[in-house]
């Protein structure tokens, strides 16, 4: 339906919009500094406030042996800042420091640098710029977040068409329901669990580590998770109360308002809306663009039942739906185009950014998501107009309920207006199936764009990235490398678009996007990566990317030694056709 627009926001402003993720700013010591005297503390400061982690600093000494210091803590309170105070005899040569944070916005960051006292040291150990990830458990709490925003659309979306469009058979919608609220519960139980591992970067038995939870619920995520499982048992005992009844006062909608806006409070609240510029009215476009969202997804996802399990459905709710999608429309509209504009930040973050380049793949599917929305209105408006023209016998036969507009009071008794022998209730019929098809196509798009969604989740906004840059330039820290590999094979042909993050000696994320030959985004059977350092007569060192879904990766390349390195780049787009091309990399300390 109309709804279709309402993922022109939905893209544009689901969980990676805000200028999220904490930059680093500056470090005291400075990166690559050289100190006559080993320091007695070790600063941090960052461009928002970070949590600290027990394992928030791992300082490494030029044997690679770790440092022992003094417990992470705030500078002078300073909830921007992260310390530890060294011991008072380091030793001399070049000591390596790798941190890792919580951003305000709930999802952990980590770095290095270094620092070197008296002089630097002949070559400096290698060591990981952060805790060991562990894999599973990010996928894990990736999984658990898209299932509870799914859970949450579904339970609040079915809930809003039973109570607002009043279908004549609601009990069809207990099961989408309740399917809503156990997953929500079940999501979130699990984020809960999966909080402090996936903050930490370890494997899943920490989670069951007797100060994990408790470590967990003195956070705002932890809070926030914990409130909404108090809602959802407040949510549970409302329903039950309500379960049987046809129709709903006053006092029971708006206490199902309230609980909804609370539940979507327990999202603004710890995550990206409350970081970032103009915080209050993020977090209020934020609540609103999330139960915007719900009412569309879930409502659909109801409409969709109702079509295919109650016979006796007539137009009246399909187009009070109708109506409530374009109220869905508009509100996804204006908080949509705001968090848009705080996340890029700049026209330019559109295409210069990995977000905004999936932005626009997002922008692509919404023409579709468009097209198959006018698509379903067509077929409501002619099953609308199919039981208002029908005579008055088929009208009590078919159970329709649909009063004619005003001023033709008369037309079926008149004679006016009634379709001919080929209308009528087998007409009404096949405007239900095509109807029940275009809205289950219109479902499949939706879903396709909430994968390409999922992309976003992962990805730091224009914004912070720009951001992130300016300030790892004025602090003297690297930004990523990124290096463009154009390749052909026969005729066709394409390119590679290769991030290196930090672009450092040490531990390296990998991330390579194949673009076609018009500039889209495209996939390919098989890609390899592998680095050389002549000068030093190091590798080949395969980088081992894995075909994450959009993209080739991986976060484990370690390239011990700074200097110019030969990147080859392996492309094979068929069974029998490849191509390599090389490219030189500059890799500093």
């Amino acid at each position: 339906m109309l709804l279709g627009t309402v993922l022109v926001l939905l893209l544009l402003g689901t969980a990676g919009t805000a200028s999220a993720h904490a930059a680093l700013e500056s470090t005291d010591p400075a990166d690559g500094s050289v100190l006559k005297s080993a320091p007695r503390t070790l600063t941090l400061t960052f461009s928002e406030s970070v949590a600290l982690l027990d394992d928030s600093f791992r300082v490494y000494d030029p044997d690679n042996r770790r440092v022992k210091t003094s417990s992470a803590h705030h500078a002078q309170d300073a909830g921007d800042t992260a310390s530890v105070t060294l011991p008072a005899k380091l030793g001399t040569g070049t000591f390596t420091v790798a941190w890792r944070v919580v951003s305000a916005d709930s999802h952990p960051v980590s770095g290095a640098f270094t620092f070197s006292i008296g002089k630097p040291s002949a070559t400096t150990t290698p060591v990981n710029t952060a805790p060991t990830e562990e894999p599973l458990t990010g996928s894990l709490y990736d999984i658990a977040r898209y299932f509870a925003y799914i859970a949450a659309a579904l339970l609040i979306g079915t809930a809003a068409f039973v109570t607002l469009c009043r279908p004549p058979d609601p009990s069809v919608l207990n099961k989408p329901i309740r399917m809503g609220w156990w997953t929500l519960l079940a999501a979130t139980l699990a984020l809960l669990v999966l909080r402090a591992p996936y903050e930490a970067g370890t494997g899943l038995a920490t989670a069951f580590e007797p100060s994990a939870l408790p470590k967990t619920l003195a956070t705002r995520p932890g809070l926030a998770l914990a409130a909404r499982l108090l809602l959802l048992a407040a949510t549970a005992v409302f329903l039950l109360r309500l379960r049987g009844r046809e129709r709903f006062g006053r006092v029971a909608l708006g206490t199902g308002a309230a609980l909804a806006v609370g539940l979507a409070l327990t999202w603004a609240s710890a995550e990206h809306a409350s970081a970032g510029i103009q915080v209050p009215v993020a977090m209020t476009s934020a609540v609103l663009h999330l139960l915007a969202m719900s009412v569309w997804l879930g409502g659909l996802t109801a409409l969709l039942t109702v079509l295919y399990r109650s016979p006796a459905l007539d137009a009246a709710p399909v187009a009070r739906f109708s109506r409530l999608a374009f109220a869905s429309v508009t509100v996804l509209v204006v908080t949509g185009v705001y968090q848009s504009w705080r996340g890029l930040g700049s026209w330019n973050a559109l295409t210069g950014t990995s977000y905004g380049r999936i932005l626009l793949v997002k922008l692509g599917a919404v023409v579709l998501l468009l097209v198959v929305a006018g698509w379903s209105r067509q077929w409501t408006g002619r099953l609308v107009e199919s039981e208002v023209r029908l005579p008055v016998p088929e009208l009590v036969r078919t159970g329709a309920t649909v009063s004619p507009p005003e001023g033709d009071g008369d037309c079926a008794a008149d004679g006016e207006g009634v379709p001919d022998s080929g209308d009528g209730s087998q007409g009404r019929d096949r405007y239900r199936r095509g109807l029940r098809l275009s809205v289950l196509f219109e479902v499949g798009v939706g879903v396709v764009v909430l994968v390409i969604t999922t992309l976003l989740t992962n990805t730091l906004p224009g914004r912070a990235a720009a951001d992130a840059q300016q300030t790892a330039t004025a602090a003297g820290i690297p930004a990523a490398s990124v290096t463009m590999v154009p390749f052909k094979v026969g005729n066709a042909g394409g390119k590679v678009q290769i991030t290196l993050d930090p672009g450092r000696v040490g531990l390296n994320s990998v991330e390579a996007v194949v673009y076609g030959p018009d500039g889209g985004f495209a996939t390919v059977p098989e890609l390899r990566l592998s680095f050389t350092l002549p000068a030093q007569k190091i590798g080949p060192l395969d980088a081992k990317v894995k075909d994450e879904g959009g993209y080739w990766g991986t976060n484990t390349l370690n390239l011990p030694i700074a200097g110019t390195w030969t990147m080859k780049v392996t492309v094979r787009t068929t069974d029998v056709d490849q191509v390599s091309v090389s490219r030189n990399v500059r890799i500093v300390r």
